[in-house]
């Protein structure tokens, strides 16, 4: 457990809608901008059946291997931005709401009928240092997100924490994409304030 996690002696539940709405129309616009961008399929095929797939925005430094830019790799310690962010402001609206030191930020696409399963993120968590906040660009009614075998229910434009070092798994059942913009991010006072206040059900901006 980081310091700054041990000033936040409880641990947070494994889910936290946290304060901070997008604009879906924005967010989907956004998305249309990279509309002839290549999709990269996600590397770990065994976790997954059908299309999963990701767009790099803030990758690790100097890569420019497409399997390396979408690796969000744990030993990192400086990452950038990519090219692409550019074409993107709400996304990097988004980026610059969260005041901590920003990791890996990609958009992630689940196609329809495809299905992520159930498995767990190692040191994916507040306790770990190092959090994974989840933002719905587009989604359907019939996404059905499964954090310790209890559905989450992911509305677009919404922000939440999830502790993926849980087990957790995704099955799109519609008939749309559902692509989240995933950003990682480490612990820092900012987020254990944000996180205390979207535990008491308070809003700390």
């Amino acid at each position: 457990m980081t310091a700054v996690a041990q000033q936040f002696e409880a641990r947070f539940p494994d889910r936290l809608r946290l304060p901070f709405t997008f604009d879906p129309q924005r967010l989907a616009a956004d998305l249309q901008n990279l509309a002839s961008v290549g999709w990269t399929r996600h590397y770990v095929r065994q976790n997954y059946d059908g299309d999963w797939s990701v767009i790099p925005l803030r990758a690790p430094a100097g890569e420019r291997h497409p399997l390396r830019m979408i690796y969000s790799d744990p030993g990192a310690t400086a990452f950038e931005d990519t090219p692409l962010l550019d074409a993107c402001p709400c996304f990097r609206e988004v980026t610059q709401t969260i005041r901590a030191p920003l990791r890996a930020v990609r958009l992630m696409r689940l196609t329809p009928g495809s299905v992520i399963k159930e498995h767990e993120d190692v040191v994916l968590s507040f306790e770990d240092g190092t959090i994974r906040l989840h933002i719905p660009v587009v989604t359907n009614d019939a996404v059905d997100f499964r954090l310790n075998g209890e559905r989450v229910v992911l509305e677009a434009g919404s922000c939440w924490y999830l502790r993926l070092s849980d087990p957790h798994s995704v099955a799109n059942r519609g008939t749309e994409d559902r692509v989240h913009l995933v950003v990682d991010a480490e612990v820092n006072d900012w987020v254990g304030e944000v996180f205390a206040g979207a535990a008491r059900g308070s809003v700390t901006r």
